[in-house]
């Protein structure tokens, strides 16, 4: 994939585009090199990022839309994801297990949560392409000590 090669869509915010979206952003990540185990950890960060947009983004039926872009530089494979929904808050009524995130950051090399200019939250992360897979964010491969993921401050979030 050449420099400045990459994606930029929307999609709506529902459950059916979650994969869609996945093999569009999978598709990028292959055609940058991504293979094996680190395009396996990019699918899997990116569907949590997309499902936490659809599940958390909107709520009581409110329709919206999904915002990926995908752009490769100096080895490295950047991902946004955002929506225009309520924005980042703690809420009681969710339905996941709430280790979304903190799946994220141990699949990606760095990510970030920021609140959109124009409403909404987005997940920005980075992978970087020149390692063929990172450690699992439970147990390394030599069954070493627990691999501590990053913890996000989200309590510049609220």
């Amino acid at each position: 994939m050449a420099r400045g090669d990459g994606l930029s869509k929307s999609y709506p915010a529902l459950p059916e585009s979650v994969p869609v979206a996945r093999r569009a952003l999978a598709a990028v990540a292959v055609a940058a090199g991504a293979a094996g185990e680190r395009l396996e950890e990019i699918r899997l960060a990116v569907s949590e990022a997309l499902t936490n947009a659809v599940v958390h983004g909107y709520r009581n039926g409110d329709a919206g839309r999904l915002h990926v872009t995908a752009a490769v530089t100096s080895g490295e494979l950047w991902i946004l994801i955002g929506d225009d929904g309520r924005g980042m808050h703690a809420w009681n009524d969710s339905s996941g297990l709430g280790i979304g995130l903190s799946l994220i950051s141990g699949l990606s090399d760095d990510f970030a949560i920021l609140t959109r200019a124009s409403g909404g939250t987005e997940v920005q992360m980075r992978f970087d392409l020149n390692r063929a897979g990172v450690v699992s964010p439970v147990v390394n491969r030599e069954d070493r000590a627990a691999r501590q993921p990053r913890q996000p401050d989200l309590a510049s979030q609220r």
